[in-house]
C-alpha cells in the first residue's frame, strides 16, 4: 500500500465533515453519494431502472409469498371448517400439528440460504414452490392425525427457501435506501394472504360434499393446486442474480452490482472508506453471525414481532368464532384486519426509508402490540367482543409494519455478502421458532379469553421490546467507538481488502439505526 494511501487514512473526522455528515457517522440518515455514479455511471437513469426491476421482480415474489402464507396458513381456516372433528383430533394434537411445521421450517432456513449462495435462484426456488404446493394438496386427503403431523412436516421443510431466500435476493438488487419499501411490498403479500384465505376459505368451504370431500379438504385442494401450478410458470419467470440477469443490459448488470456493493458501507463522507464489500463464501462469516452479540439481539427483537404474528395469523379466525360469531362471518371479520396491516406496512416503510431512521418506527410498532395485547387480556369477550376485536386490530397495525423493518434493519447492518446471507436467515429462521412456542398457546380450555395465550405472547412481546432498546443502544456505542478507532489512526497501516473482510465490523462501517 503507497504512503500517500496510508497518509490519507490520517484525517480526523471532527475536522473533514460537516455537521450532517456527523450526523450520519452516527448511523442516522441517508449517506448516498450521486456524484458516485455520475462519475462512473452517467449514462444509467436509475429511477427508470428501478421502475423495470420492480415490475421484473416484486409481482413474482410477492404472489409466491402470499401461496406460501395461505399454505401455511390455511390450517387455521379449515380448522373452524370441521377438520379437528373429522379427524378426531383431541388434547394438543392440532397445536403439535402447527408446532412441527414451525421446528422443521426454522431448522432448514440457514441450510436454505446457503444453498441458495451457491446454487442458481431460477431453480432452487422454485422447485421449492412445486413441492410445498403438492404437499399442500396433499393435506386434503390425510385422514388421520398422524398424516396431518408428517404432512406439516414436509411443508414446514420446503417452505423454508422462500422467504429468507428472497430476502436476500431483494438485497442483491437494491441499496439499502432502497430496500424496505420493496421488502415491505414482498411481505405484505402475508397480510393480503390473511385476508385472501378468510374470503377464499369461506367461498372453498361451500363446496362441503362435492366429490365425497369436506368442504376443509377443498381449501388444501385448490389453494395447494393454485401454487402447484404458479410454481411450474414461476421456472420461467423467477429472476436470477443480478450479474447473470437476463432482463438487464450488460451495463445494467455491471451498474447494479456496483451500486449494491457500494452501498454496502454506509459511510461515503471520509475519503478512505474502501469501496465495495467482501463477496467470498468465507466460512469464518458463519461463526461470525453466530458470534455477533448484535444479531442475536435483533434476533430476540424479530422474536417479539414474529411471535404475535403467526399468532394472530394462526387464531384470529378462532378467536373470532368463539366470540360468538358463525364460521363464514369470521372468515370474513379477519380480513380487514390484514388489509390494514398491509397498507400501512408499505406507508411505514416509505416513511422508513424517507427519514433514513428505523428505530423510531419500531419503538411505536411495540408500543402498538403492547397496547392491542393489553386490551385483549383485559376485556371479557363475552361482554365486549367488540373490544377484543379492536384488540387484535390495534396489534395487527403494529406488528405487520415491524416485520419488514425489523427485516431491513438487520440486513442493513450485515456487510459481506456471505454474512448478510447467513444473518438474514438466522434472524428469520431461528426467530420463526416462536410460531412452534405460539402454537401452543392458545389452547381449547382457554377459550373464549384465551388469557394464557394471550399473556405469554405480551410476554415475548416485552422480550423483544426490551432486546430492541438494547440493539439499539449497543449500535450507538459500537458507532462511536468506530469513529474513534478511525480518529485515532489505528487503520491507517490496513488496505481496503483487509478492511472489508472485517464485513460490518470494519470500522467505516456505520450501524444503521
Amino acid at each position: 500500500m503507497s504512503s500517500e494511501k496510508h497518509d490519507s487514512r490520517d484525517v480526523k473526522l471532527s475536522v473533514q465533515h460537516s455537521a450532517s455528515e456527523k450526523a450520519s457517522l452516527d448511523g442516522q440518515g441517508s449517506v448516498e453519494y450521486e456524484d458516485l455514479q455520475s462519475d462512473q455511471y452517467p449514462d444509467i437513469d436509475r429511477k427508470k431502472l428501478l421502475r423495470k426491476i420492480d415490475l421484473r421482480l416484486l409481482p413474482i415474489f410477492t404472489i409466491l409469498y402470499l401461496l406460501s402464507f395461505l399454505d401455511r396458513g390455511n390450517i387455521g381456516n379449515a380448522k373452524i371448517e370441521g377438520l379437528a372433528d373429522d379427524l378426531n383430533l383431541h388434547g394438543n394434537q392440532y397445536n403439535l400439528c402447527l408446532t412441527i411445521f414451525f421446528i422443521f421450517y426454522s431448522a432448514m432456513e440457514i441450510p436454505s440460504n446457503m444453498i441458495l449462495k451457491r446454487w442458481k435462484p431460477e431453480i432452487f426456488v422454485p422447485l421449492t414452490v412445486v413441492t410445498f404446493g403438492a404437499i399442500t394438496t396433499l393435506m386434503g386427503t390425510v385422514t388421520n392425525y398422524s398424516q396431518l403431523l408428517a404432512v406439516r412436516a414436509l411443508l414446514g421443510m420446503f417452505e423454508s427457501a422462500l422467504f429468507p431466500g428472497i430476502s436476500y435476493i431483494l438485497s442483491m438488487y437494491y441499496k439499502k435506501t432502497e430496500l424496505l419499501v420493496r421488502q415491505a411490498v414482498f411481505f405484505s403479500a402475508a397480510s393480503i394472504a390473511g385476508a385472501f384465505s378468510g374470503l377464499l376459505a369461506a367461498g372453498i368451504s361451500q363446496m362441503d360434499g362435492v366429490g365425497g370431500y369436506a368442504g376443509w379438504r377443498w381449501i388444501f385442494i385448490l389453494e395447494g393446486l393454485l401454487t402447484f401450478l404458479v410454481g411450474v410458470l414461476s421456472f420461467w419467470w423467477f429472476p436470477k442474480y443480478p450479474q447473470d440477469a437476463a432482463f438487464l443490459t450488460e451495463r445494467e448488470r455491471e451498474y447494479v452490482v456496483w451500486s449494491v456493493h457500494n452501498s454496502t458501507n454506509e459511510v461515503r463522507v471520509h475519503p478512505d472508506a474502501p469501496k465495495g464489500e467482501d463477496t467470498s463464501n468465507d466460512r469464518r462469516f458463519l461463526w461470525a453471525v453466530f458470534l455477533d452479540p448484535n444479531c442475536w439481539l435483533r434476533l430476540f427483537s424479530h422474536m417479539g414481532i414474529l411471535l404475535p404474528l403467526y399468532g394472530i395469523s394462526l387464531f384470529t379466525p378462532t378467536i373470532i368464532r368463539n366470540l360468538g360469531y358463525t364460521a363464514t362471518n369470521a372468515q370474513l371479520l379477519s380480513a380487514p384486519i390484514y388489509v390494514a396491516g398491509a397498507i400501512l406496512s408499505v406507508v411505514e416503510a416509505y416513511l422508513s426509508d424517507w427519514t433514513g431512521l428505523r428505530r423510531p418506527f419500531l419503538i411505536i410498532n411495540y408500543l402498538c402490540m403492547i397496547v392491542g395485547y393489553v386490551v385483549c387480556i383485559s376485556l371479557d369477550p363475552t361482554q365486549n367482543p367488540q373490544g377484543i376485536y379492536a384488540g387484535i386490530y390495534i396489534c395487527a397495525l403494529g406488528l405487520y409494519p415491524a416485520t419488514s423493518v425489523s427485516i431491513v434493519w438487520n440486513s442493513n447492518n450485515l456487510a459481506g455478502t456471505y454474512k448478510r446471507a447467513i444473518g438474514i436467515a438466522f434472524q428469520i429462521g431461528l426467530g420463526n421458532f416462536t410460531g412452534a412456542y405460539v402454537s401452543n398457546f392458545y389452547r381449547e380450555q382457554d377459550k373464549p379469553r384465551y388469557v394464557f395465550g394471550h399473556g405469554m405472547t405480551l410476554g415475548f412481546i416485552g422480550l423483544g421490546f426490551v432486546s430492541l432498546l438494547c440493539a439499539i443502544i449497543n449500535l450507538k456505542w459500537s458507532n462511536k467507538k468506530k469513529r474513534k478507532i478511525i480518529e485515532s489512526g489505528e487503520v491507517n497501516g490496513m488496505s481496503d481488502e483487509e478492511l472489508l473482510k472485517m464485513g460490518d465490523k470494519n470500522p467505516y462501517f456505520v450501524y444503521r439505526l
